[in-house]
């Protein structure tokens, strides 16, 4: 075998990466005086963003002024879905179409959610925040500080209980991880023991919390949090 890794015929060795890298995040941090505070909401396809973020505008929607930016690829139906709940006005929903991997307008050209960011602020100028839910992505799909001053990351007890200790920087790096969808835990042979104890491995002193939104449907835990940071000066 070569030297350099290559194999005879083209082929490579495995590679190991670190679960906590991200490519280069080429925004800088927004001031937040002016603004509302953007709280980021990411994961993969079916993990129950949008059930949160609705969840969220339950929860919140009562004491905190705030609006919300939806990510699909081709459609707007995150953005219908919560506008049919009625969780919220419908001005306060705006819809982005990435027309690309949902990743590509969240950390990569966030001009399109900044946009929709400031078509809500327009229309409701004491807005205090701004919930951004992200296009299901993979588990390295996290958010430039350009545009969410915190993430939460939501992966599902349905896609297994070997999803945290995949590990990818959404997992290792949100400044919350949500493990969602726990009821169905015993149906798919999911051990929440397991699933807990790897993400706080991988996770080290950063929050996890596990919910299930057909117990207690308006996440009283992830609002907590919400309010915490809302509560707090960033760089405190």
């Amino acid at each position: 075998m070569p030297p350099d890794g290559h194999h005879p015929h083209g082929h490579r060795h495995p590679v190991s990466f670190d679960p906590t890298v991200t490519d280069h995040d080429r925004h800088e941090p927004t001031p937040l005086p002016g603004r509302p505070f953007r709280l980021g909401i990411g994961g993969p396809v079916g993990s129950g963003k949008t059930a949160l973020t609705a969840a969220l505008c339950r929860a919140l929607g009562p004491d905190v002024n705030l609006a919300v930016v939806t990510n699909d690829i081709y459609t707007t139906e995150d953005a219908d879905f919560l506008r049919a709940a009625g969780v919220l006005d419908p001005d306060r929903v705006e819809a982005v179409q990435t027309g690309a991997c949902p990743h590509t307008a969240i950390r990569d050209d966030i001009t399109a959610n900044l946009d929709a960011a400031e078509r809500l602020q327009e229309r409701h100028p004491d807005l205090e925040l701004i919930i951004i839910e992200s296009g299901g992505d993979n588990l390295t799909a996290v958010f430039s500080r350009g545009l969410a001053d915190r993430q939460i990351f939501v992966v599902d007890v349905a896609g297994g209980d070997k999803v945290p200790r995949k590990g990818g920087p959404g997992v290792t790096t949100a400044d919350l991880l949500v493990i969602n969808k726990v009821d169905l835990a015993e149906h798919v042979g999911a051990d929440m023991t397991v699933m807990v104890a790897d993400a706080h491995r991988m996770r080290g002193d950063r929050p996890v919390t596990t919910q299930s939104l057909t117990r207690t449907p308006d996440a009283p835990d992830v609002a907590g949090w919400v309010r915490q940071q809302l509560a707090v000066p960033l760089g405190v």
